[in-house]
């Protein structure tokens, strides 16, 4: 064998050795993240189907709705993040995430009618609900359907309805390809693009990634974390579809009667402001809060956020 076919060969046995090694991580990766993500939670059975959901903590009963890509998992992670303790944390996993079916009508009404239901079999008379991203359009339902349910509304980063400027994202090369990867339902493509190149995500959920390498470790810990929560991804893929595709209209915020706070930020690349605007703007009393900065995941303001949270229930008698 020549110079050049030697070569040839060496370069192809470590493009396999190197392809073998990689497909063995992911499958383990992909089985470490199927089994966690069928732990830590219980189904209900409901007049309206099965719901899926986590019920950890003690204190003042929180319902933390999950955003797109989401699940129990991440409404947990959300909630411990962004409100701390002193709360019993009820997440359920919305329409069509993880062991939650989709039914024949999955929308953010029905998801309410679902919510409320789940309160209902957990006999959870009102608790506070926080409603994260596209989880926001079935908080605002829930209150407006069953108000009784509702001790106070926290709406973070929310896709709800603008008349001037609506939620929309970045068409850019890197979000094609990550829209790609969401619509084939892409383990691989998601957990591949995660350790080659985590900046195309961090962009595609909302975030300028010079904003996270700027930020602090634990802040940077925190971002991969949640990109982390949308693994695996074709567990995910039925509800991100249903979120995706959202027909946003005018509600009659103005009966909203729970005390509500919304918070966002200027930079949000799902460009939620303008909705939060909106809101805020419509329902009586409401409170918001804005950052220059922290994209969709209000980086390097968690602490701010927790702040502004639990002064604002305070305020309301609902937390010491």
């Amino acid at each position: 064998m020549n110079r050049i076919g030697r070569f040839l060969l060496a370069m192809f046995i470590a493009i396999a050795t190197t392809a073998g090694v990689a497909f063995l991580l992911y499958k383990n990766e992909l089985g470490r993240m199927r089994d966690a993500a069928s732990r830590g939670s219980l189904v209900a059975s409901l007049d309206i189907g099965t719901i899926e959901y986590a019920d950890s903590g003690a204190g003042i009963p929180l319902l933390s709705i999950h955003g797109a890509g989401g699940g129990f998992d991440q409404g947990l992670a959300i909630a411990a993040d962004l409100l701390g303790g002193g709360f019993r944390i009820i997440a359920p996993s919305r329409f069509g995430y993880l062991r939650t079916p989709i039914p024949q009508d999955s929308s953010p009404v029905a998801q309410a009618d679902a919510h409320a239901a789940l309160l209902s079999k957990l006999n959870v008379p009102k608790a506070v609900v926080v409603g994260v991203s596209a989880g926001a359009r079935s908080a605002v339902e829930l209150a407006l359907r069953h108000p009784d349910k509702v001790a106070a509304l926290i709406l973070i980063v929310p896709a709800l309805y603008s008349p001037t400027s609506p939620v929309s994202i970045d068409v850019s090369r890197g979000n094609k390809f990550a829209f790609w990867a969401v619509n084939a339902g892409g383990d691989f493509a998601w957990w591949a693009t995660e350790t080659i190149a985590p900046s195309v995500l961090i962009r595609f959920l909302g975030i300028r990634p010079e904003l996270v390498a700027a930020a602090p470790q634990a802040e940077r810990d925190r971002v991969m974390s949640f990109v982390r929560t949308v693994e695996p991804l074709s567990l995910r893929f039925p509800g991100i579809n249903i979120d995706s595709s959202p027909e946003l209209h005018e509600l009659p915020l103005d009966e909203i009667t729970a005390p509500t706070i919304i918070i966002s930020a200027r930079d949000d690349l799902f460009n939620t402001l303008p909705a939060a605007e909106f809101a805020a703007g419509r329902i009586p009393g409401a409170k918001l809060v804005v950052y220059d900065t922290g994209g969709h995941l209000l980086v390097g303001q968690a602490q701010q956020v927790r702040k502004a949270v639990r002064t604002f229930l305070a305020s309301k008698g609902l937390i010491p």
